[in-house]
C-alpha cells in the first residue's frame, strides 16, 4: 500500500465557463536505439499511457484541477496519483476540450472539461502509487500512443501538441 493518497471529491473542484477545470500531462522518457551498433544512434522518446478505469484504450494522467493548488501542481499530482512517476514539469503544451460521460454534476450538467496538458520528463517509477490497483503503466513509442489512444483529444494532444513541442526542443 502506496503512502500517498489520491484526492477524491469534487468539493475543491475549479470551473470557469460551465467547464470542469482539468490538469494533465504526458509523460516521457528517452530509450537510446543501438539496433545496429552503430555510433550514431538514436534517443527513442517513450510515452507512458495508462489503462482507463472505464472501458478499452490508454491514456494519460490527467484529474480535477482543485482551488488549493496550481495547474502545475494539479498535473504533478496527477501523474503521481494515476501513473505513479514522478519527473520534471518542462513545459505547458495546450487547452483540449472534452466531453467527459462519466463526470457530470451541477456546475457542469453537460460534462464539458477543459484540460491543461504539460509534458513531463519522468526521471522515478514509483513501486507503489496511490491508484496502483486500478491502473497499469504502458510505455509506447509516438507511433503506438497514437494507435492506442482512447480519446482523440488526447491523440491531438500527443500529436499536435507533444511532438510539436519535442520538435521545438531538439
Amino acid at each position: 500500500m502506496s503512502d500517498l493518497v489520491a484526492r477524491t471529491g469534487r468539493l475543491q473542484q475549479r470551473y470557469e465557463a460551465g467547464f470542469r477545470l482539468v490538469a494533465g500531462c504526458i509523460p516521457f522518457r528517452y530509450r537510446s536505439s543501438n539496433e545496429a551498433d552503430d555510433i550514431d544512434f538514436e534517443k527513442v522518446v517513450e510515452v507512458l499511457m495508462i489503462n482507463s478505469t472505464s472501458g478499452p484504450g490508454l491514456l494519460f494522467p490527467k484529474g480535477g484541477w482543485e482551488n488549493d493548488e496550481t495547474v502545475e501542481e494539479a498535473a504533478v499530482r496527477e501523474a503521481i496519483e494515476e501513473a505513479g512517476v514522478r519527473g520534471d514539469l518542462m513545459d505547458f503544451i495546450g487547452f483540449y476540450q472534452f466531453k467527459s460521460k462519466t463526470h457530470q454534476d451541477e456546475f457542469s450538467p453537460e460534462g464539458l472539461c477543459k484540460a491543461a496538458m504539460f509534458a513531463l520528463f519522468v526521471k522515478e517509477e514509483l513501486s507503489l502509487w496511490p491508484e496502483q490497483s486500478t491502473r497499469t503503466r504502458n510505455w509506447l513509442t509516438i507511433p503506438k500512443a497514437l494507435q492506442s489512444c482512447r480519446h482523440e483529444w488526447m491523440k491531438d494532444a500527443l500529436e499536435n501538441g507533444f511532438c510539436k513541442w519535442l520538435e521545438q526542443e531538439k
